[in-house]
């Protein structure tokens, strides 16, 4: 089903002609494959899926032939509203690790050129927000 499929080695993102670069319009035929981080496997055993836990994956799903992994929320946030109730834009739910476990993920996910978006909400805030506590 996927023999035709070629995956590049990965090169430095900055420079001219790297994969991500080549084609604009790439999502247009792209394969997504959406993940709720806490719902998809857990790499430290405590019972909730984690960065590290999608970081062991990346190999299968490289092997499902997918381009890019979209991210539903990772912040922290008090989960009233599934985590679009965002606590913090610059923070990792602690539960599903740090932001180091996050960068190692797209750094290893990049290296199987697999790209990686995020769902980001950014019309409302958690009330956990400092916005809002200081309005």
């Amino acid at each position: 089903m996927w023999a035709g499929r070629e995956r590049k080695a990965a090169r430095d993102v900055s420079e001219p002609g790297h994969w991500f670069e080549q084609n604009p319009l790439w999502f247009k035929t792209a394969v997504f494959y959406e993940i709720h981080t806490r719902a998809f496997f857990d790499g430290n055993d405590d019972g909730s899926g984690d960065f590290r836990g999608l970081q062991q994956k990346l190999d299968y799903l490289q092997w499902l032939g997918i381009d890019c992994i979209w991210l539903l929320p990772f912040y922290p946030s008090p989960l009233r509203d599934g985590g679009y109730d965002i606590a913090d834009f610059y923070g990792i739910n602690p539960d599903y690790g740090t932001v180091e476990d996050f960068r190692a993920f797209v750094e290893a996910a990049h290296e199987r050129s697999i790209r990686v978006i995020v769902d980001l909400v950014m019309n409302h805030t958690s009330s956990d927000h400092a916005w809002f506590q200081e309005s």
